[in-house]
């Protein structure tokens, strides 16, 4: 028995785990000798041995208990992680009708990357969309995000246009601030129109801002507390607070100057950094539109209010420990998505209970607002890509 039945469900966040040398072993000679692999752990400082849980996953034991597992086991640990051909069987017992798939290790290496060697950012995103399409390409249900650095106007635009054609189902760019230039820059609308005209989303992802805060908010002369995965180097509560900050700046910043009015089609997805910030932040842009509007002509030239661009454009995923049912009585029933995080620890073990008990007191006589959530806004967000599974 699936975990889902009932109803189509489309997770909008689902990762693979990337072995250590994985980057590396997808690029080109030339970027591969100046790419050091990952460290031999799985994120928290725990060693792994890839072969060893190759052997695991294919035994008797792990698999004869993959159906009542499927949402306990995590990580490396967990039934398709990082070995694409077991991921269909991942997904039957799941019981998703998609997923949309994301790097595990690598969003914040590439935003730093941007920064400091922005040659060979564009060479180790290359090599990471070649892994993400590779393990994608093993089952049409699993949509593959591309990486796009936006440090330089005519290498973004190639390699938007080239991610489409090889079949990225999404683009995935920094939610941060490029350096010496906004994300909203003129320069940067080839990305945009790439993204329109195929009709796939850009998406934002957690770890795409690079770091959070400053590390000295954790000096406070006391224990440091485990983070998810009872190590440190994840984040944890006073972290938590700051995920928010980039997409929240940049998407206010292409709304302000004009970027969803010069692209109406296209869709921006805010993946794995929640939700429950989106009805204040709608409230925000208002008052800075009331109170600025007057003396800047970008903001008279818009044609919507923000936050109507946001009910038209933009799509996010709350957290399970978020009340979904009160962002949704806040901003509509067009905005959040759901999701899962497989197979990461974060994403917990029953993640539709834990979102059914927020949407119970909601008006949903209907089941709109479900339906929505569970499915149409990912419909809606991720446009023809979905086109292959619907075939």
């Amino acid at each position: 028995m699936p975990y889902v039945e009932g109803r189509v469900v489309h997770d909008a966040d689902a990762h693979i785990m990337e072995w250590p040398t994985w980057l590396v072993d997808y690029a080109e000679p030339d970027v591969r000798e100046r790419l050091a692999p990952r460290p031999p752990d799985d994120g928290s400082g725990r060693l792994i041995d890839v072969e060893r849980l190759r052997d695991k996953h294919a035994s008797d034991e792990y698999r004869a208990a993959e159906a009542t597992e499927i949402m306990a086991r995590k990580n490396f640990a967990a039934t398709g992680s990082f070995i694409p051909e077991d991921r269909p069987r991942a997904l039957d017992l799941l019981g998703f009708a998609s997923q949309l798939i994301f790097n595990t290790f690598h969003n914040g290496r590439f935003f730093e990357l941007e920064r400091a060697e922005p040659d060979l950012v564009y060479g180790a995103a290359r090599a990471h969309n070649r892994g993400m399409l590779d393990f994608c390409s093993v089952d049409r249900r699993l949509l593959a995000t591309c990486y796009v650095p936006l440090a330089d106007f005519e290498r973004s635009a190639a390699m938007a246009a080239q991610s489409v054609e090889e079949g990225a189902a999404a683009l995935l760019v920094p939610s941060g601030c490029p350096v010496g230039h906004s994300p909203s820059h003129l320069g940067l609308d080839p990305v945009w129109a790439t993204a329109q005209e195929a009709g796939v989303p850009v998406v934002f992802h957690v770890g795409g801002g690079g770091r959070l805060i400053d590390p000295a908010y954790f000096r406070n002369g006391l224990p440091i507390p485990p983070d998810f995965h009872g190590g440190e180097e994840n984040f944890r509560s006073v972290d938590y607070m700051a995920i928010p900050g980039p997409p929240m700046q940049t998407l206010a910043t292409m709304i302000f100057d004009g970027v969803l009015d010069r692209f109406p089609q296209l869709k921006i997805g805010v993946i794995e950094q929640g939700a429950i910030w989106v009805p204040s932040w709608m409230r925000q842009m208002e008052a800075a539109f009331e109170a600025f509007a007057r003396h800047e002509e970008r903001l008279r030239a818009l044609e919507l209010r923000p936050s109507d661009y946001v009910r038209r454009q933009i799509r996010a995923t709350p957290y399970p420990t978020e009340d979904v049912g009160w962002i949704t009585s806040q901003v509509g029933p067009d905005v959040c998505l759901f999701s899962s995080d497989y197979p990461h620890v974060e994403g917990g073990r029953r993640p539709i209970e834990r979102f059914e008990a927020t949407l119970e007191g909601l008006d949903d006589p209907d089941g709109t607002v479900r339906q929505r959530f569970y499915c149409d806004n990912f419909v809606d967000l991720m446009g023809s890509a979905l086109a292959p599974i619907a075939a």
